[in-house]
């Protein structure tokens, strides 16, 4: 006689598949060696992701040369901040995700961060050259890329579908922001900087060339993020314009400030506190 078997009820178990992919992704990776990984992505038409990816920067300090006892506590002060960079940018990663349009990551992320490298690797040159030789070309190593995760070598990020609007402001399609988000409203407003060329000393004429150069090229820097301003209007959240535009700008102004403030200090007293200068504000 045959008896029937127990039906036992069989527990079915989901994986969110991804998940692990989305938490390794935003792991910071900190240290000297993400700062020597190379890069096979390319950043052009980046944009965060749901699974961001990690940023990744040139190796700077094996490309320097001998470093002299005297600069070697600014020069490790200096390559301790690059990786500090590195960190920040790879958790702003994480926490803009959906953020911005396909540019966003280049304008608020890695732009600025390449703004930082120059002025950076500025301050490691200029210590090395006080007693030795003044290495040329760190420059080069400022720039950083996005590799991305889920993209193809050499290929760009995937697009991420618009995260759906949850306030009324993001449903009308558009940031309306008040002035202390700086918001990219519909009446674009206008970005004020301090003036720098009245806050200099005395320009010696050795470095008055460089020094000129690089006022205009502040005067530059404004111009062009007053045509962003315009040009994106109503794209990102309430913080878009501090992210993407004034952001951005203050870094690029505070190392073309350090440029002015270091070709004066060659032949003459360095000026100090010149970076307070290098913040803009939104005016409606």
């Amino acid at each position: 006689m045959s008896r029937a078997l127990p039906k036992y009820n069989k527990r079915r178990v989901t994986f969110i598949g991804g998940a692990a992919a989305v938490a390794l992704s935003g792991t910071v990776i900190a240290g000297f060696a993400l700062a020597g990984e190379t890069s096979k992505s390319s950043a052009t038409g980046a944009r965060t992701l749901a699974s961001p990816g990690t940023i990744t920067c040139p190796d700077v300090r094996s490309k320097l040369p001998a470093v002299p006892a005297s600069a070697k506590a600014e020069v490790d002060r200096n390559l301790a901040l690059l990786n500090t960079q590195i960190q920040e940018a790879n958790k702003r990663l994480v926490d803009t995700v959906g953020q911005g349009g396909p540019n966003f990551v280049n304008n608020a992320i890695l732009g600025p961060l390449k703004d930082k490298r120059v002025a950076t690797v500025n301050r490691i040159a200029t210590a090395i050259g006080r007693t030795a030789a003044k290495p040329q070309g760190l420059d080069a190593l400022a720039p950083c890329t996005l590799n991305a995760a889920g993209t193809n070598a050499g290929g760009g990020a995937k697009a991420t579908p618009t995260p759906k609007a949850t306030t009324p402001s993001q449903q009308a399609g558009g940031n309306k922001g008040n002035a202390g988000n700086a918001g990219n409203a519909n009446a674009a407003g206008r970005i004020s900087c301090p003036d720098v060329r009245s806050k200099l000393p005395a320009v010696p004429a050795s470095a008055r060339a460089e020094v000129d150069r690089n006022l205009a090229l502040l005067n530059t820097q404004i111009q062009e993020a007053n045509t962003r301003l315009v040009n994106t209007v109503g794209q990102g959240g309430p913080n878009f314009v501090n992210n993407a535009i004034l952001g951005p700008l203050k870094d690029k102004r505070a190392a073309a400030i350090d440029r002015i403030a270091i070709s004066i200090g060659r032949t003459a007293a360095k000026p100090q506190g010149l970076n307070s200068l290098a913040a803009c504000t939104l005016v409606k």
